[in-house]
């Protein structure tokens, strides 16, 4: 087989011959008597680097009289075009890739095996010509070349084949015509029509064991929303619904370490003592093109480790411009909203002073007021933010646009009031779309939305059978129907191959997800400036994205029990009851959530960033049910003579509590 394969190569390359016959004739195409002539004027010729007879293939070039053979070719670094003529080139005469300048100051990843190399075009080292920032080593595109073949051999980057495949053919590398080694495989992705089920968290709380699984329930499994081979009781992991985003341990440390982050550009940290040469990111060239994800992560992972701190501390430094002199605002529960938005509408009111809240009830005709608790106003007030019409879709939402809301200046206070949160205490949004959060950090015009950001169904269902069609007949029939739409954003364009559909879908999406929005965005990116937040954002990205992209991790009984600080003469048996109380919820034998112990005690659902002030304690009091205090932070506990007493005094009181609760503030919903 290898004297075949061999045969058949120096055949196509060969100087003095053509295929005369057809494919199932001699080797190949090519005739016996043609093959002998050939062997007899090939062992008249010297290879001209290893010296010996045989030396079949000549360099194309003119008046260039070198002959080698082809291992000899191939060890030398000439270049074989399999494709029109077969044409052979000598290592002074072969094809090169022409840039027009060399703008790459660093080194970049090879796109398929991700380590770096110098971005210059040599034979080892080839570019795409389709994405100009997109590198690779000759030896990884061959590679890729023999499993993809010809129907599945593109750029890793953008997809193109047309273009990809024409050059990288000029540049020397064999593409067989041929399906894809994986297609050729049977049952070779039986595996993924298996659905994983089984609960993988460090203490599964179900009786029945990690497999067992029962939809629509809290015993239900969910699978890690990254990798997909991991999974949770919904119970295990303190998930209220399916609907809610869950990520494994793995997954997660991924996440927080790498990101899909794309290279901050220069910004000078004020107020720090941290040195110049720390505080500075490299920016681009405005010529050279957006890096491809790979390139970013490693470039990233690369530089930006200095760069990485703790959000808390972030956080406790843009805490260090709040003055001590205080400022009330007057807060109706029951209209977190249109409270607040008075309140920092205010001309008295100034971001930097302290916050005091105070309770008011607009239907007590007394007017009685009631101190509140800071921490509580800003979690109501984010629950609010991530459930308006300012934003759309269903767990990482994108800015909406809202012709009313603009009208009012409500994204600009969206904006500020996320701003005031975050730096007078307030939770993790959580919220964020990594689309939305890029746009902010790195710009509208140096991302790239998925189709994931694009809530609207109408518009979804357009871009994917533009992602599906099989034809250019198919594409253009689609632009007919779909004609009106895409003349009024503005992203009709002429079909010429069915690669165009990718150009196309791009257009839309960033139409839809980022141009329609420009005005919100730029409203909502102004209040961000407040206190200086977006700034610290743009500076540590990789902090902030964990907090504004994702839900804070699950609390857990030990996390709890480190939480609340114990004051001194405390009940011994009480605290005693209090650890077990905590194990038995995480155990799922209480009806209550460590969360709903949290907002019992300090109105918060989560743990702020920057942690709480002042911070939670507990203490035991003769009495019958448990007392929380949301402005000290204080979780009074109940003293009694056992432990059921004490499971069940506790549900009751925090159950209860947190309903009437909800049903007080249940009649306000929207702004």
């Amino acid at each position: 087989m290898k004297i075949n394969l061999g045969a058949h190569r120096t055949s196509l390359m060969s100087s003095g011959i053509w295929q005369r016959g057809k494919e199932e004739e001699g080797v190949y195409g090519f005739l016996i008597e043609d093959i002998k002539k050939e062997v007899t004027r090939a062992s008249k010729l010297k290879c001209c680097i290893c010296k010996k007879t045989g030396a079949s293939i000549g360099c194309v070039a003119p008046r260039c009289k070198r002959s080698y053979h082809f291992p000899c070719g191939l060890q030398r670094e000439c270049i074989f075009q399999f494709t029109g003529n077969f044409a052979s080139f000598c290592w002074n005469h072969r094809p090169v890739q022409m840039i027009t300048s060399n703008n790459y100051g660093d080194s970049l990843p090879c796109t398929i095996c991700l380590e770096f190399i110098d971005p210059i075009p040599t034979y080892s080292i080839l570019r795409s010509p389709c994405c100009k920032n997109a590198w690779f080593h000759r030896d990884c595109l061959q590679v890729q070349a023999i499993n993809a073949g010809v129907y599945f051999f593109r750029c890793t980057i953008c997809n193109n084949s047309d273009i990809f495949q024409k050059e990288m053919l000029r540049m020397g590398i064999h593409i067989p015509e041929k399906d894809a080694s994986w297609e050729l495989e049977e049952n070779a992705f039986q595996e993924l029509l298996q659905h994983y089920e089984h609960c993988d968290v460090r203490r599964c709380r179900c009786k029945e064991g990690r497999d067992y699984n029962v939809p629509d329930s809290k015993w239900e499994i969910k699978r890690c929303q990254c990798c997909g081979s991991s999974g949770t009781h919904l119970a295990c992991s303190s998930l209220q619904s399916w609907e809610q985003n869950w990520e494994c341990l793995e997954c997660r440390g991924i996440l927080y370490n790498s990101g899909d982050f794309q290279k901050a550009k220069k910004h000078a940290l004020p107020n720090t003592n941290v040195g110049i040469t720390d505080c500075l990111l490299e920016e681009s060239s405005p010529k050279l093109s957006r890096q491809s994800p790979g390139a970013q992560r490693k470039d990233l992972l690369r530089q930006g480790s200095k760069f990485r701190r703790d959000i808390s501390t972030l956080i406790i430094e843009l805490g260090f411009q709040i003055k001590k002199k205080p400022k009330r605002l007057f807060i109706n529960k029951a209209n977190i909203w249109n409270s607040a938005l008075d309140g920092f509408r205010n001309q008295s009111f100034n971001p930097s002073y302290t916050i005091e809240v105070v309770y008011i009830n607009e239907n007590d005709r007394f007017g009685r007021e009631q101190p509140g608790s800071k921490q509580e106003f800003l979690s109501l007030l984010m629950q609010q933010l991530e459930n308006s019409p300012l934003f759309e879709g269903s767990l990482s939402k994108n800015l909406s646009l809202n012709s009313q809301a603009l009208k009012e200046n409500l994204y600009y206070e969206a904006g500020k009031m996320l701003a005031i949160s975050l730096v007078h205490g307030g939770p993790s949004p959580g919220f964020f779309s990594k689309t939305l959060f890029n746009c902010l950090v790195y710009g509208p015009e140096n991302t790239q939305p998925i189709l994931d950001d694009v809530s609207d169904f109408d518009v979804a269902q357009i871009i994917i059978r533009i992602n599906t069609a099989t034809s250019v007949a198919d594409l253009n029939s689609l632009i007919n129907d779909c004609y009106n739409y895409l003349e009024l954003i503005g992203c009709l364009r002429l079909i010429t191959s069915i690669s165009d559909k990718y150009m196309l879908a791009k257009d839309i999406l960033v139409y839809h997800v980022i141009k329609r929005v420009q005005a919100p965005f730029e409203s909502f990116k102004q209040g961000l400036k407040t206190l200086g937040v977006l700034e610290k954002i743009q500076t540590y990205p990789e902090a902030f994205c964990n907090i504004f992209c994702h839900k804070p991790e699950s609390l857990s009984a030990k996390i709890l029990s480190d939480l609340f600080t114990v004051h001194t003469l405390s009940d011994v048996q009480a605290l005693g009851f209090w650890n077990s109380y905590l194990q038995a919820i995480e155990d799922g034998k209480s009806t209550v959530t460590m969360e709903d112990i949290l907002i019992f005690a300090t109105g918060c659902n989560s743990i702020p960033p920057a942690g709480f002030k002042p911070t939670p304690s507990i203490e035991c009091l003769h009495m019958d049910f448990p007392v929380g205090n949301k402005c000290n932070n204080c979780l009074a506990l109940p003293i009694t003579s056992t432990y059921k007493e004490f499971q069940e005094n506790m549900d009751f009181a925090i159950k209860n509590t947190l309903r009437l609760e909800k049903e007080e503030n249940s009649h306000f919903s929207g702004h």
